[in-house]
């Protein structure tokens, strides 16, 4: 019998609320488990009888665990690998940032300290991007909204994390509703992360961007682009066939004219494929009428078998400089952390049959850090 997580928040509200109990308890249970890292469900203090055999029957504290933790070399960067209880496993990824050692609008920034964690919504992915690892491993099956925030429990226990990115395996609007219940219970008590600490990031599907105004109205979107024309977009992201360009520019205006927030654009940089000038002059001329803030992303290789390139570094200067300075598009270059142990943007696969990734780690601009 498989036993649901105790941070499943729909299926538990609704179980207590059969039984005549009454929902406010919940989150008392998340914070006892949350800092009682191996209790059991009858240690939870001061819950009504009936509370306990319900819980010890049909819910578990974690029905995940942590198989591994592996850290950069500079030790700024933690891999996670997660085992799920069907035997499948998903990555996330901790990264820390010191705010202190950045700048903005040529003033050193104020801060310090702080981790941001990278989470999966999916084992596996869909899309098939041709430059991520993860759409290599197909798609496997959707997490729950437990499994989801599991991923935050772990890595509070290793560190403080005040930033949430959904950038991890899979596309998150693809399983909408674990995601919109997740983050809500990340924003709740006791995990309380700020809804403008958490961010989105997805290929474009273009009906849940338009159901995010309602559900999640306050929380970052980053889309990722990655191409400045339908052509180039369906050849590196097949996926993209299904959302024509022009219909998810209209669908990010609709977006920023009910909520008012800038719009992240991910653009990876791929060596004469998406990093010529005209690509620039290109995104410009799409972009101009929004509000965004691109990050152009430095290709990670993700084996022997990639047939991409990384940019030079004079073309992605190049790149950025026809943004700002033609279009006024404010556009960064991203950093990339954990390369070293295949944590960086784009690595994260999981190899079953040995438990964990082959490669590299990374050094990334925190997408929180970008004052929108």
């Amino acid at each position: 019998m498989a036993f649901r997580s105790v941070f499943d928040g729909g299926a538990l509200r609704t179980e207590f609320e059969s039984a005549g109990i009454s929902p406010h308890f919940v989150p008392l249970i998340w914070k006892y488990v949350l800092h009682n890292p191996g209790c059991d469900l009858s240690d939870v203090p001061s819950l009504p009888s009936a509370a306990y055999p319900l819980l010890s029957s049909k819910f578990r504290p974690l029905t995940s665990f942590l198989s591994s933790a592996l850290d950069s070399n500079d030790r700024l960067t933690t891999k996670l690998l997660i085992r799920l209880q069907n035997g499948n496993s998903v990555e996330a990824v901790i990264m820390r940032y010191d705010t202190r050692h950045g700048k903005y609008d040529g003033k050193p920034r104020s801060g310090g300290p702080r981790s941001t964690l990278c989470v999966s919504s999916q084992v596996g992915c869909k899309m098939g991007c041709k430059f991520c690892a993860t759409g290599t491993m197909g798609f496997k099956n959707n997490l729950s909204s437990g499994e989801i925030v599991e991923q935050l429990v772990h890595a509070s226990r290793i560190t403080h994390i005040r930033n949430v990115v959904f950038m991890g395996m899979g596309e998150p609007l693809n399983n909408y509703a674990a995601l919109v219940e997740a983050i809500q219970i990340m924003t709740g008590f006791p995990f309380q992360l700020s809804p403008k600490k958490i961010t989105v990031s997805t290929v474009g599907i273009i009906h849940a961007i338009n159901k995010l105004p309602i559900d999640l109205p306050t929380v970052n979107l980053a889309v990722s682009l990655h191409a400045p024309d339908q052509d180039i977009r369906c050849q590196i992201m097949p996926a993209a066939r299904a959302f024509p360009l022009g219909k998810l520019m209209d669908a990010l205006q609709t977006y920023q004219m009910n909520t008012q927030q800038k719009v992240f654009v991910e653009y990876i940089m791929l060596d004469g494929v998406n990093d010529h000038e005209q690509h620039a002059h290109q995104l410009g001329k799409l972009l101009v009428t929004l509000k965004v803030v691109v990050n152009l992303i430095p290709f990670n290789p993700i084996g022997n078998s990639s047939c991409f390139r990384t940019s030079s570094e004079e073309n992605v200067r190049r790149f950025q400089k026809v943004l700002r300075g033609v279009y006024n598009i404010r556009t960064t270059i991203r950093q990339e952390m954990g390369q070293d142990i295949s944590g960086a943007c784009g690595q994260l696969v999981v190899n079953l049959s040995e438990q964990r990734s082959a490669g590299g780690a990374s050094k990334f601009k925190d997408i929180e850090d970008l004052h929108i």
